[in-house]
């Protein structure tokens, strides 16, 4: 699936209870040090201030490691009834699956059962090739795919708290990003080597290392509260955790409008990329599409650390901006550029744009959803018009260029690029939290 992509210091200190109205008008560009707004309360977090062992940390870098492996979208052989139906319940499960876990109180667990639903789905196509066997194991793992992503930044969040949390999802993005490359290679091997069925074989057995990764994390590390982002109240506030009060924050429905706008840019480029490819260089066109598959990889792997550290140090919304120029300018390069060799280099603005998203997706999302205890919830409801915007990019993509051609179409998704850069520019506030 071309649009998967979408996967940190501790501080002890309070949030901030600071709000400058100076977001509510037209943001000024990319300074670093703007102010910060403060969506909840200023409460002292549940659990006082995280201090998760070396063993947790490490744990949780391999189980992500191998749950890139795990959960790779073995769907794409079967036919496109199935997929249908594995996206349609991935797409309208998302918000169900971050309910699921926000009322779980094992983020680990949650998990667990996630990956062992995923193996099982694996080794049952594997053994038992028959179409419903098949409907059935990607339905299954389509719905545990819903509650495993919102469940891994949940299981970050409980570990490091709010203010790490940045850091620590920049290394979950290297470790899947690195899990992704090495799962290529394994799987590829496996299929050249033995045959297409012992993928779903190889996908089983790595089931058994990602759960014993997972079960290094030491449960009391984990802070249940803080993993679904609520905070220690004096008395009950129903206003505060309510779910109406939380979609009707400003600057989630803006986040997704604007994520939306994004996968609705992204999504179509490397598969319209991909057919550019081939009919100019056919001879080298698996080649050359592999490596605009790795580029990014790579860039992912070396640089979401730092942009976790950064989010921290100069703001969500400049590594946003940075994000949708990157996309904006892939997309008029490849409208423009017709070395096929050449794409491959273009392929980089692809990694910064991967790179920053998959850090700030669940990072905004925690600072929104700080002190509402429906952290996993929002992550549903971004999750969903991430679903929205790649399954509309495809179909319009795809429209237009067998309409207009190649080069319109690679236009067209730069300009919904250029207008998620002016939503994030106009409207979005920043949200980063600072200690005080």
């Amino acid at each position: 699936m071309t649009t998967k992509r979408y996967r940190r210091s501790i501080l002890i200190a309070r949030p901030s209870n600071s709000f400058d109205r100076s977001h509510n008008k037209r943001p000024g560009g990319l300074s670093g040090g703007g102010n910060v707004v403060s969506l909840v309360p200023d409460l002292a977090l549940s659990g006082g201030s995280p201090t998760p062992s070396p063993q947790s940390l490490r744990g949780l870098d391999w189980f992500i490691f191998f749950l890139a492996e795990t959960t790779q979208k073995w769907t794409q052989v079967e036919i496109g009834f199935v997929l249908s139906i594995a996206g349609l319940v991935g797409l309208i499960g998302q918000m169900p699956g971050g309910a699921i876990v926000d009322a779980a109180r094992s983020e680990r667990l949650m998990a667990a059962f996630a990956v062992a639903t995923i193996g099982a789905a694996a080794l049952s196509y594997a053994a038992w090739p028959i179409f419903p066997v098949v409907v059935t194991a990607a339905t299954l793992h389509a719905a545990a795919s819903c509650v495993l992503g919102p469940a891994i930044a949940a299981i970050s969040l409980g570990l490091v708290g709010p203010f790490a949390m940045g850091e620590r999802l920049g290394r979950n993005a290297r470790f899947a990003s690195l899990g992704n490359g090495t799962a290529a290679a394994v799987m590829g091997t496996a299929g050249y080597l033995l045959s297409s069925r012992s993928v779903f074989l190889v996908t089983f057995v790595l089931a058994i290392p990602t759960l014993l990764a997972l079960f290094r994390i030491r449960e009391d590390e984990v802070d249940v509260a803080r993993c679904h982002g609520e905070v220690v109240r004096p008395e009950p506030d129903p206003k505060a955790t309510s779910v109406l009060t939380l979609i009707r924050q400003r600057p989630l429905l803006i986040f997704a409008c604007s994520v939306l706008l994004l996968q609705l840019a992204n999504a179509a480029m490397l598969p319209l990329m991909a057919g550019v490819v081939t009919t100019r260089s056919s001879q080298w066109a698996p080649v050359l599409i592999a490596a605009c598959i790795i580029v990014p990889q790579a860039i992912v792997a070396l640089m979401s650390p730092s942009v976790g550290r950064k989010a921290q140090a100069w703001g969500r919304r400049p590594l946003l901006l940075i994000a949708f120029v990157a996309l904006t300018i892939r997309g008029l390069l490849f409208a423009t550029v017709h070395d096929p060799y050449l794409l491959v280099a273009v392929q980089v603005f692809d990694g910064i744009t991967a790179a920053v998203f998959s850090v700030m997706v669940p990072l905004i999302v925690a600072d929104i959803a700080f002190g509402s205890g429906h952290f996993n919830l929002a992550q549903g409801i971004v999750g969903t018009a991430v679903g929205i915007g790649a399954s509309l990019s495809t179909v319009l993509a795809g429209y237009v260029s067998d309409k207009f051609g190649s080069s319109v179409a690679f236009t067209g998704l730069a300009g919904v690029a250029a207008l998620g850069l002016a939503m994030i520019w106009l409207v979005m506030p920043e949200t980063r939290r600072t200690a005080t």
